[in-house]
């Protein structure tokens, strides 16, 4: 399976990718947690240069990263076309409300927001809601999504946004559910 997870071909375009990772630091097929403690949070954020150093961070913290990450995999769900999570919007406010942004304009006039914390969680999720709002407006956003099977973060690079699967695993392994229930019903 790692192989597939590890492959380049599901990697996001420019700093989308660093949304992709933070909703992956949950590997939920095996339960592989990558922010079991605040200091792995911390090391994870200043490892992906959401922050200049590691932070302090409690327990709250981390529990905040962690309902931002899974409002976020809510909302991949749905841009894989499956029902949005009725509470998903409201975890993610919760997660990324208190954050403050900041615009700007670059040489062309394009605006963007970025974070107006220092440092901290509260930098490190506004530098995150900032990259989502940049790829709603450029419409990268609806290519990234889970996989059906394991919900594993992905970018849809076919031409007809048709990628399902983070790999041929877990396509197999939905080929082959599909198969035995068809041998399995009654005809």
């Amino acid at each position: 399976m790692a192989s597939d997870r590890n492959d380049e071909r599901l990697a996001a375009p420019g700093n989308l990718e660093l949304v992709r990772d933070f909703v992956n630091t949950l590997d939920i097929q095996p339960g592989t947690e990558r922010f079991a403690d605040p200091v792995g949070l911390a090391l994870w954020l200043a490892e992906h240069r959401l922050v200049p150093f590691p932070p302090t961070l409690t327990a709250g913290d981390l529990a905040r990263a962690k309902n931002l990450r899974e409002a976020l995999r809510a909302f991949l769900q749905a841009n894989a076309g499956l029902p949005l999570d009725p509470g998903a919007a409201r975890a993610f406010d919760d997660a990324a409300g208190p954050v403050r942004l900041r615009a700007r304009a670059d040489e062309e006039g394009w605006l963007e927001l970025l974070p107006a914390d220092e440092d901290g969680l509260g930098h490190a999720i506004g530098c995150l809601v900032s990259i989502v709002f940049a790829a709603q407006r450029e419409g990268t956003w609806s290519r990234l999504k889970v996989c059906a099977e394991c919900h594993w973060a992905l970018y849809d690079h076919t031409k007809n946004y048709s990628a399902a699967w983070c790999g041929s695993q877990c396509g197999a392994r939905v080929r082959s559910r599909r198969y035995r229930q068809r041998r399995d019903s009654p005809a």
